[in-house]
């Protein structure tokens, strides 16, 4: 960074701001007697972009909180801090390269929805149950053992497919029969700290999968071939300035945009399972008693839904999705059986930014967790050092997201009975 003292005073600044921002909107809400909830999400935000002349005027009208309000000051602190960012370091690819922004943002958007998708059985589990299922990371390199021992060990060149629904199947099962009999106890009156017993026997199941497959398979990296080749296509054609363009493993858009075939493909089925998701929860009686369960047990239980039955199917449907989700990335990525300890907490982080029990909230924050990443080591020069800040740029999200917004971005206030709520 050429000129860091502009970069930093700026941080700085909006970090002051935003603490006076948020301190003096809830008191001066509080003073007219007024909501509270988002008074410090929306001060600190104003605070960050505009310093004390969009504080003041805040602090005299204090408007009520609409959609528009929560969400244009946040982009304009994002637009604060790029601007200074480029002042500061003009000759960074971040700055300088177009092409180079346009590819960052883009395989952001991928990895988001990747993320997204593993956040969403998680919440989906949370909403349900009401338990934070801290094996979820161990569904994930479950699924990408189990697919890959299956394409590449046990039958060589089968068809991909069989592996992933193998590793859907097999997880499903799993999933189903270990909340029969570890997390059932939990409502009948046998466990007297039911949150605590959810979290001692997830962290039990995830240890005993980690090790089970360390013991039986080994600890050495295993990575599954390409499931399909894209086919070669150079459009509109060899002699103009073309807009698509494919190798066997490759997809480049504009002559700008490179997307690796693996995470392509991951993406795709991602998007295609969260509309069949969708369409179960919305449209058919199995989802509308899920959603019923999540809103309020005691009520669906009334009207004839068995709330245990939904619990495992909760349980084994948000496993299943985590499996999908690694059945689908052991071809991109090496994999250990302790590959699932990142991904699972970059879904916690997902989880809370996108609320509790939320499930477009799962899949909007996996795509701001992925673009952070992707800007964050972006403009880091070192390729070993921005790598190695990864894991610190979903800390400080959350972070972020405790401070400004406990509820997270779609997050709800519980009512009783009730863990979550599908919307």
């Amino acid at each position: 960074m050429e000129f860091p003292v502009i970069f930093w005073s700026v941080v700085l600044w909006m970090i002051f701001w935003g603490i006076v921002g948020a301190v003096g909107t809830r008191k001066a809400y509080l003073r007219k007697d007024l909501d509270t909830s988002n008074a410090g999400y929306l001060g600190s935000m104003i605070g960050a972009a505009t310093g004390p002349f969009g504080l003041v005027a805040l602090w005299i009208k204090t408007p009520q909180s609409s959609r528009g309000l929560m969400v244009a000051p946040p982009i304009a602190a994002f637009v604060l801090l790029a601007i200074s960012f480029a002042f500061a370091d003009p000759t960074n690819h971040c700055v300088s390269n177009g092409s180079f922004v346009a590819s960052q943002i883009s395989n952001g958007i991928i990895l988001g929805i990747l993320y997204g998708f593993m956040a969403l059985g998680l919440t989906l589990i949370y909403s349900i149950l009401g338990v934070v299922s801290f094996a979820h990371g161990d569904f994930y390199m479950i699924g990408g053992m189990a697919a890959y021992y299956v394409t590449v060990v046990w039958f060589p060149g089968v068809n991909p497919l069989v592996g992933i629904g193998f590793a859907c199947v097999s997880t499903f099962a799993l999933g189903a029969l270990f909340e029969r009999l570890f997390l059932t106890p939990m409502y009948d009156g046998r466990i007297e700290r039911p949150v605590e017993y959810g979290i001692l026997v997830t962290f039990g199941l995830a240890f005993t999968l980690q090790y089970f497959i360390a013991a039986t398979v080994g600890s050495n990296p295993v990575k599954a071939r390409r499931y399909f080749d894209f086919p070669r296509i150079r459009w509109p054609s060899k002699e103009d300035p073309w807009l698509l363009k494919t190798s066997r493993g490759n997809m480049e858009l504009f002559d700008t945009i490179s997307i690796s075939n693996p995470r392509f493909t991951a993406a795709v089925v991602c998007v295609m399972v969260l509309l069949m998701m969708i369409y179960f929860l919305n449209r058919t009686w199995t989802g509308k008693a899920l959603r019923a369960v999540s809103l309020d047990r005691d009520a669906a239980a009334i009207a004839g839904i068995n709330p245990n039955r939904m619990n495992m199917l909760a349980f084994a449907l948000g496993g299943m999705l985590a499996a999908l989700a690694g059945a689908l990335l052991v071809q991109a990525f090496s994999w250990l059986p302790q590959v699932g300890a990142i991904p699972a907490m970059r879904s916690f982080v997902i989880v809370v930014l996108g609320g509790l029990g939320s499930l477009p909230g799962a899949f909007v924050g996996g795509i701001i967790v992925g673009l952070v990443e992707s800007a964050g080591t972006g403009c880091v020069p070192n390729p070993q050092r921005a790598a190695s800040y990864i894991p610190a740029y979903g800390g400080i999200v959350l972070l972020l997201t405790l401070l400004l917004r406990p509820t997270g971005l779609f997050g709800r206030r519980f009512s009783g009975g009730s863990h979550g709520k599908f919307g």
